[in-house]
């Protein structure tokens, strides 16, 4: 999920240098979420992913 996190805010720069601002926005964004999400699934998975034995 973070890869694609980076692809998505490699083309929402990609976008932005060459102009297309409503694209950039909007990949960005989506970038933001998957991060977001990628976070928020490394912490549960910190806390319950281990082992009780």
């Amino acid at each position: 999920m973070l890869h694609y996190a980076v692809v998505f805010f490699v083309i929402a720069i990609i976008a932005a240098v060459l102009g297309f601002g409503g694209i950039a926005a909007g990949a960005a964004g989506i970038a933001k979420i998957l991060f977001v999400v990628f976070l928020v699934l490394a912490v549960v998975s910190l806390f319950f992913g281990r082992s009780k034995s």
